[in-house]
């Protein structure tokens, strides 16, 4: 039986993300090593053997931010038209690559919009908040951004999102069988830190204002999916079994 799976992929690593600086509307581009880190993952995670099989996947969704259209590219998926200029949400490419997956640029998996805290640090967050008098103590996830969005603004336009991956490709494959050669359901999504840990709350129904607990590294891969091969028990992925294929193939080399 099939179920479909989400690859989340946050951006490799920045100067900012380095020194934590808070970086949503600004275009940086990745660092040497963040280009290395992207490359590494791609040639360890995708393959025919691997974790993320090009063939098996049947949409990609990516933020429009440069950081993390390079970090698609740097993946060298090898199954998906090539990346070209769009705005707003937008399925575009004119590659002439294998099995021609779409790629859609679309505004809502954009970072968190930080507003007036962009580019700065949670440390230099709290000095100004406490410089203007208010609680020193800040949570994006329960306070949002001042000039930016609320978690009821991030919590919506994730919502719209994840229904359209439901209905326009987990829904048509969950629980056939998955010999079926022409069976592509996964879906990568490519963005960035908080919204990719925001989208998994959302992809299992819970709210952000009382806090996420998830971690995602720059340049890492997190898995969703869903329980009993059911769509209405959506899930987060804790980790998977190696395929017995790839440890064959150490073995005999």
């Amino acid at each position: 039986m099939s179920t479909p799976r989400v690859f989340i992929i946050r951006h490799g690593e920045t100067e900012w993300s380095l020194n934590g600086r808070h970086t949503g509307t600004s275009e940086l581009p990745l660092t040497a090593n963040g280009e290395k880190r992207i490359r590494a993952t791609g040639k360890a995670l995708v393959g025919d053997d691997r974790l993320i099989v090009p063939s098996k996947i049947a949409h990609i969704y990516v933020s429009p931010r440069r950081r993390a259209q390079r970090t698609l590219e740097l993946l060298d998926l090898g199954c998906h038209e090539r990346l070209g200029e769009t705005d707003g949400n937008v399925e575009h490419g004119d590659g002439d690559l294998i099995n021609k997956v779409k790629v859609q640029t679309t505004e809502d998996i954009r970072e968190w919009d930080y507003g007036d805290y962009e580019g700065k640090t949670s440390a230099q967050i709290r000095e100004e908040r406490k410089a203007e008098g208010m609680k020193v103590e800040w949570d994006i996830w329960r306070d949002g951004c001042p000039g930016g969005e609320s978690p009821t603004d991030v919590s919506k336009r994730l919502d719209r999102l994840i229904a359209d991956i439901r209905a326009r490709f987990h829904g048509k494959v969950m629980g056939k069988k998955s010999e079926d050669e022409r069976m592509k359901g996964d879906v990568l999504v490519v963005a960035h830190g908080h919204i990719l840990r925001a989208f998994a709350m959302r992809w299992i129904g819970q709210g952000l204002t009382e806090g996420v607990s998830l971690l995602l590294e720059a340049g890492g891969v997190g898995t969703l999916s869903y329980e009993h091969h059911r769509i209405e028990e959506p899930a987060i992925l804790l980790g998977g079994a190696f395929v017995v294929d790839l440890v064959d193939n150490i073995e005999k080399s």
